[in-house]
C-alpha cells in the first residue's frame, strides 16, 4: 500500500513538475511587421508646423474675425468722416476684421512653433489598432521618420515612413 501512495506521490510531482517547465519559457514577442496607414501618402505631413493642422487654428482666427466684424458693425465708426451703417463703415470693419484674422493666425503659428520644438517627434498609444487609426485620421499632420511607441514598448518602436508611395508604419 505505501509503494502505491508512494507512486501517485511520484506521478503527480512529476505531472506539476512537467507542467511548471512547460509554461516557464520565455513568451514570443508578438510579430513585428510593417503595417500599411494608407496606400496613397499625399499630403503626408502637409500640416506638420504649419500653422493650420492640429488645433484648428483657421477656423478659430475665422471665428474671431467674424465677431470683430459684428463688434465694428455694431458701433459708431471711431473716424468721424465715416457714418455708421454705409458702405465705407462696412469697408472700415472688414478692414479691421482682416487685421484681427491676421494677428490672430500670426499667434497661433508662433503657439504651434513653440509646442513643436518643446515636443520630440514620438508618438505613444495604447495598442496597434489605436495607433493605425489615430495616423489615418491625421495622416496630414504626422511627420515621416517620428518614432511611434506602441504600448509602451520603449525597446520595439516602429516609425512612419514612406515604401513604394504608401504610408507604413515600420519597426526599427
Amino acid at each position: 500500500m505505501r509503494s502505491v501512495v508512494l507512486a501517485k506521490w511520484t506521478v503527480l510531482l512529476t505531472a506539476v513538475a512537467v507542467a511548471s517547465a512547460g509554461c516557464s519559457h520565455t513568451q514570443p514577442q508578438p510579430e513585428r511587421r510593417v503595417y500599411v496607414i494608407s496606400e496613397d501618402a499625399s499630403g503626408v505631413g502637409s500640416h506638420v508646423e504649419s500653422g493650420t493642422g492640429g488645433a484648428g487654428a483657421e477656423a478659430y482666427c475665422s471665428e474671431m474675425e467674424k465677431q470683430s466684424f459684428k463688434k465694428c458693425w455694431r458701433r459708431k465708426p471711431k473716424e468721424p468722416s465715416i457714418e455708421k451703417h454705409t458702405e465705407n463703415h462696412h469697408k472700415h470693419c472688414v478692414s479691421e476684421s482682416l487685421k484681427v484674422f491676421m494677428n490672430c493666425i500670426k499667434e497661433q503659428e508662433e503657439l504651434e512653433r513653440q509646442e513643436s520644438q518643446s515636443h520630440k517627434k514620438e508618438l505613444h498609444f495604447p495598442t496597434m489598432n489605436a495607433a493605425l487609426d489615430w495616423l489615418r485620421e491625421h495622416k496630414t499632420e504626422v511627420a515621416l521618420g517620428a518614432v511611434v511607441i506602441v504600448g509602451g514598448m520603449v525597446a520595439a518602436p516602429y516609425v512612419i515612413a514612406l515604401v513604394g508611395g504608401a504610408l507604413v508604419l515600420a519597426p526599427l
